[in-house]
């Protein structure tokens, strides 16, 4: 019997996997689908920290690269089999990438010790090794059912990433997740089809996601509301007096504020987590100025 994590692998990438035969954006919706003003924001990064190409992880159907070369930038869109640059320079983001990683999934038996989650949903083999050892420092399990998304191959593919940074580039991973402090009992695995949660049925069917544990990624994190924030994104709406004024510049500034309060929603895409490790002391620099102003 498979482990869930091949199942789920299969699922989405496998030769009839979801990946393979559906187009993303029809089934959930991102940062990306929700406001070009999320692509904007990305571009003001990339000219604050110097970068003149942004590389899009996971780019899907090429949403934000679209607003980022209207904006004047270089675009690599790197997607499902295509090979990451060997060096980096510039900017990458990796939007809502990691948590479509498939990972081991591990519960606590009624004896107490941890066992792979297989395909079928029983309990395989005893959890040991490196898996052991992520298990024990990011997510303890306490109680017999307990669950958890071992991130270990989520950190290994983000730290890829980083590896090929250069002097100046930034990277940033931003998806919705969890710290050590506010890990969920059961884990976080579950399914996306035409816009709907569903069951995380793997078959190919539908999207399959689990959050993501932020915090063993290394790097800085900030909340995307505030990061949005600090790059210039604002949901105030326009004065009344706007729309006596100039009635057509009031309802795009009022449109554009209600596309800006949905990315800072601080129970939806304001909520989730931007990862960032850059290389070199000014890149570091320009990063947290760019991100924390």
């Amino acid at each position: 019997m498979k482990t869930f994590r091949d199942a789920w692998s299969t699922a989405l990438y496998g030769p009839e996997g979801f990946y393979r035969r559906e187009r993303p954006a029809a089934h959930f919706r991102t940062s990306v689908h929700a406001s070009a003003l999320f692509g904007q924001a990305v571009a003001r990064l990339a000219r604050a920290v110097g970068a003149s190409e942004v590389v899009d992880v996971g780019a899907g159907s090429g949403e934000l690269g679209q607003v980022l070369r209207s904006e004047g930038l270089d675009v690599v869109e790197v997607e499902l089999d295509d090979e990451l640059p060997s060096t980096i320079a510039g900017l990458v983001i990796a939007n809502e990438w990691l948590d479509n990683i498939p990972c081991e999934i591990a519960e606590l038996d009624e004896y107490g010790v941890p066992r792979y989650l297989l395909a079928d949903l029983s309990l395989g083999d005893v959890v040991e090794g490196n898996d052991r050892a992520w298990l024990e420092e990011w997510w303890p399990l306490q109680e017999p059912g307990d669950r958890a998304e071992i991130g270990l191959s989520r950190d290994q593919a983000w730290a890829d990433i980083v590896g090929r940074l250069v002097e100046g580039g930034v990277a940033v991973a931003i998806d919705y997740g969890h710290v050590r402090a506010g890990r969920p009992l059961y884990g976080t695995v579950t399914g996306f089809r035409a816009g709907r949660e569903c069951d995380p049925v793997l078959d190919g069917s539908c999207d399959v996601t689990a959050h993501v544990a932020l915090d063993s990624l290394g790097g800085s994190l900030v909340l995307q509301r505030d990061a949005l924030r600090a790059l210039g994104v604002s949901a105030a709406r326009p004065s009344l007096e706007l729309a006596q004024t100039d009635p057509l510049r009031y309802v795009a500034e009022l449109s554009s504020a209600g596309e800006a309060s949905e990315l800072l929603d601080p129970s939806g895409l304001g909520g989730f987590g931007w990862v960032w490790t850059a290389a070199g002391a000014d890149a570091v620099r320009l990063a947290s100025r760019a991100l924390s102003a």
